[in-house]
């Protein structure tokens, strides 16, 4: 793609560059930042493409991040009573203090951002402290500095802003930096400059100076406070004693949302472009008055609904924001490029007659699944062509795909490999969302083929709800009249739906069954804790009981009987696999760290502790049986993994066992990029795969051809045969029964077991603190993950309308969960009404299961950024732009369930929150009040154990 200077505009004018299509932006854009030897600043429509762009030009840039600077949103609502986290204002300040003196290299921000109000442009430069070695300085000078500068102290460093004295060493997490920073006194004397890791508290580089930016955007020093108090009198006719934000200032103290106060702080506030360098060139994502309008009427909005409450009064929306008039007289005067698709109006610019990568869908069900791009290849012959994957292990996949369909791709290491080979086609690594065709190249996206990025790795929940999940009727909207239900009490009958009765002059609920002979019990609503699903193998023909006779209890009596022998089976299986001799495995030291090597992050202690453990155990000739607890994202997946290993380099069968057909196809995809480098076969059974498929993997299986399989329980069935299994691993084991997770054990009492949950169930929980079985607790989160900040609040459409809007405001998704299947539509034509900016999605267990595969591969496409749902959402999800869940009727769900929930956000480094909806405290049972209390408590990282 060729840029001359005549395709960039003068000072004060712009030009349009057209027909730009999907990847063919961040292309244009990358090639004009190799360009040109000066700032490039691009302005998206909002953070979601923000986010988009940011990963293709990850690509185009061969992934140099040095040379992409992003200036990140705070992430609150206008006038929210939130601060942004420590980790964005990091950036934030950074990305601030770096700008002036900028030379080259591209800057992205969203327009929303851009519209706050922004301290004076030398004010971070003169409030930054440097430290060097071999200087003097007075730690209690120090501290009150740090202090002022908006730096808390701690007893141990974790986080930016952070910091802790401790003698003669003091440790400070400076914003904009990667790691922590020691500093050693020697006397009065700096003596040492060092990174250190948390977690080790080893020391990692040396440095000779530091500098110190401030850890707020508003300065908390005499000077500054004393012109807080005086410009609050000029703006607030209201009584400061009663102000929490006021009374926290003037006490040194940053209180939540103090940056919509900011104009208090100083004389005067500047613009984000006062602090662009004066050779900049500023570069719209299409036009910019649109998003710029949304976000004012947000602005304007949220002030009219909150500026009512005296105890926190509100600034004037422009003195805090930047009003259109004033926003495009600061942008005007520089030179600017306007990206566009198409050519909307004749007017001065640059056609770059990129046109549009087609959509070439997989046909799944035809002979040649794709048919459709070996078409489209044989009609652009002349054209190279480049298909982008998202992984290592999709690469491999598609490659497999297309050498059946006759076509042999190259590789390519990455985008600029490409261009200097002479491929005609080939495969590369790529997060790209459309591709895009040129003169004589054409990339293709896997969304093209696929229908969305890396759907399979996706495809959420389950359509048809297991039957191993706890039988206990959490809501009649689970039911509908003529199901078969059981009565603790009586037994066996069906249920017909909910009837109103008048008892002792009050009108109340019940729910009605039927039961043999016509008999009819009326259970009251409050007793819903009763009834219990029906089980069995045939709704249509379940035995109802009689009422009043000894069936149910004979029946019960009989049950009784057989758990007992159950039980007895279990202590014996586990009293065989503790005296029976197991396959002690060898490790390869070389293979195996370079397995590990291509672990992307370093492991935290916790988890460097469970894959120890776990590879000692199987070293041993007793068999392994180990639980490993750790919440969701916090590494059990490659402790399994490196298990795994282990036991195919000592030509040993792997079996991964999970409750949902959609957590097998996304296990699949994460164990296939794993091992994509090494010689491991590894296949799934699942519904997704043809009846052929299936039949060549188990006969691969029993041939030991196969080295990792993963499945539902499916993999319990008497006709999957193991050539020489060796492990087995159990992942979300709460749901599944008993019954199940015995099966294996009770055929291959010498198998290693490895069993990975967030909440063990108490049966598993118990055996491990009883020593029955051994237990490794991965409680230390991931860098840069935030706890979820958790509220239980009684349901108000207000409190509805402010949580979703503050993730759509970010580009983030929302899970609504409403778990009432009869009432679900309706609760989204509600949500419609509150949220007309919103794109609404509905997935539930009674959809057919395409259906839902679809709707899970669209909200992952981001084509909706709600999705109202049902409990089916709970297993195994992961999309890290969801970082908002509502739960209606939390009171209703229990409390390992209500946690596997809030687990699906918070997969990533942005806040996410959870709401936990509840009626009046009143109407609520004092068990489901204990277990919101245990949630809302429980919001640390790594809460899942205490739970359980």
């Amino acid at each position: 793609m060729l840029i001359l200077p005549e395709h960039l505009p003068p000072a004060g004018q712009f030009k349009n560059w057209h027909h730009l299509f999907g990847a063919g932006k961040a292309l244009a854009l990358a090639e004009l930042s190799q360009r040109e030897h000066r700032p490039i600043v691009v302005i998206c429509h909002d953070n979601q493409s923000l986010a988009r762009l940011t990963r293709e030009l990850a690509f185009f840039l061969d992934n140099k991040t040095d040379k992409v600077i992003t200036l990140p949103d705070r992430e609150t609502l206008p006038y929210d009573q939130f601060s942004p986290h420590q980790d964005i204002l990091s950036e934030r300040i950074a990305t601030l203090a770096r700008l002036p003196g900028l030379q080259s290299g591209l800057v992205i921000a969203a327009v929303s951002t851009l519209l706050t109000r922004l301290p004076p442009v030398g004010h971070l430069g003169l409030q930054a402290l440097t430290l060097k070695c071999g200087q003097k300085i007075n730690i209690s000078q120090l501290r009150r500095q740090l202090e002022s500068s908006g730096y808390r102290a701690v007893d141990s460093v974790y986080e930016h802003g952070e910091f802790a004295v401790r003698g003669a060493i003091v440790d400070l997490y400076p914003m904009g930096h990667t790691s922590p920073v020691r500093l050693e006194l020697f006397d009065d004397d700096i003596d040492t400059l060092r990174h250190f890791d948390t977690e080790t508290q080893r020391s990692t580089a040396s440095l000779d100076e530091l500098r110190l930016l401030p850890a707020q955007e508003c300065p908390l020093d005499k000077t500054s406070v004393q012109r807080f108090r005086t410009r609050w009198e000029e703006f607030f006719d209201v009584d400061p004693r009663s102000c929490p934000v006021y009374q926290d200032v003037i006490n040194g103290i940053h209180s939540p949302g103090l940056e919509y106060f900011l104009p208090l702080f100083f004389e005067h506030t500047d613009s984000f472009f006062a602090y662009l360098p004066a050779h900049s060139l500023l570069i719209s994502d299409g036009d910019l008055l649109h998003p710029l309008r949304h976000y004012w009427q947000e602005i304007e909005r949220r002030h009219t609904e909150l500026r009512h409450d005296n105890r926190h009064p509100l600034l004037p929306p422009s003195s805090v924001f930047i009003p259109e008039n004033e926003f495009f007289a600061a942008f005007n005067p520089w030179p600017r490029i306007r990206l566009m698709d198409v050519t909307d109006q004749p007017t001065q610019g640059h056609d770059f007659q990129q046109q549009a990568s087609p959509e070439l869908p997989v046909q799944h069900r035809e002979s040649d699944p794709l048919i459709q791009l070996r078409q489209h290849l044989a009609q652009v012959k002349g054209r190279r062509t480049l298909i982008t994957v998202e992984s290592a292990g999709r690469r491999e996949s598609l490659r497999e795909q297309m050498q059946r369909s006759g076509l042999q791709p190259a590789q390519s290491d990455s985008w600029r490999d490409f261009l200097n080979s002479s491929q005609v086609l080939s495969l590369s690594l790529g997060e790209l969302e459309q591709g895009v065709q040129l003169s004589h190249v054409e990339i293709i996206a896997e969304a093209q083929l696929f229908g969305t990025r890396v759907m399979q790795r996706r495809r959420r929940r389950h359509s048809n709800q297991d039957f191993h999940e706890e039988l206990a009727l959490r809501s009649l909207g689970e039911l509908i009249p003529g199901d078969p239900v059981v009565h603790i009490d009586h037994g066996v009958g069906r249920y017909q739906g909910l009837v109103t009765l008048e008892v002792e002059g009050q009108t109340q609920e019940f729910v009605l069954m039927i039961y043999a002979d016509e008999a009819k019990l009326y259970v009251p609503v409050a007793q819903l804790h009763l009834i219990a699903r029906y089980a069995g193998q045939d709704d249509a023909h379940a035995p109802l009981h009689r009422l009043g006779s000894d069936q149910w209890a004979k029946a019960r009596k009989q049950a009784a009987e057989k758990i007992h022998d159950v039980a007895a089976e279990l202590l014996d299986i586990y009293a065989r696999r503790a005296a029976r001799p197991g396959l002690a495995c060898r490790l390869d030291d070389i293979d195996y760290e370079n397995f590990a090597a291509g672990f992307p992050f370093e492991e935290t202690a916790d988890q460097a502790a469970a894959i120890t453990a776990t590879l000692a155990d199987m070293a041993r000739p007793r068999p392994m049986d180990r639980l490993v607890c750790g919440d969701v994202g916090f590494g059990k997946t490659e402790v399994a993994m490196r298990a795994a290993f282990v036991a195919v380099q000592n030509n040993l069968q792997v079996a991964i066992l999970v409750p949902t057909t959609l957590l097998a196809q996304q296990h699949y995809e994460t164990f296939r990029d794993r091992f994509a480098d090494w010689p491991v076969r590894i296949e799934v059974l699942s519904r997704f795969r043809s009846t052929q498929e299936v039949k060549a993997s188990l006969e691969a299986l029993a041939q030991g051809k196969l080295d990792i399989v993963i499945g539902t329980h499916k993999l319990l069935q008497p006709d999957v045969k193991f050539f020489n299994l060796g492990l087995m691993i159990v992942d979300e084991e709460h749901r599944f029964g008993v019954k199940h997770k015995e099966t294996l054990k009770h055929l291959r009492a010498e198998v290693d077991m490895l069993t990975l949950t967030a909440t063990p169930i108490p049966r598993t929980l118990n055996m491990a603190l009883s020593s029955l079985r051994d237990l490794s607790i991965i409680a230390t989160p991931p860098a840069r993950r935030l706890a979820i900040r958790t509220f239980v609040r009684e349901h108000q459409p207000a409190l509805v309308k402010e949580a979703i809007l503050r993730e759509l405001l970010r580009g983030g998704q929302v899970y609504y969960l409403h778990n009432e299947v009869e009432s679900i539509d309706r609760c989204q034509r509600e949500l419609a009404s509150w949220l007309p900016e919103a794109r609404l999605g509905v997935a539930h267990g009674q959809m057919r299961e395409r259906e839902l595969e679809q709707i899970m591969q669209q909200f992952y496409h981001k084509q909706f950024n709600v999705l109202v749902c049902t409990t089916i959402i709970e297993t195994g999800i992961d999309i890290p732009s969801a970082n908002t869940i509502i739960i209606d009727r939390a009171d209703k769900l229990g409390l390992a369930q209500l946690h596997q929930l809030r687990g699906r956000v918070g997969r990533s480094h942005h806040q996410a929150y959870a709401y936990l909806l509840t009626p009046p405290e009143k109407k609520m049972t004092p068990d489901a009040q204990k277990r919101l209390e245990a949630l809302e408590l429980a919001q640390d990282l790594g809460s899942g154990f205490v739970l359980a």
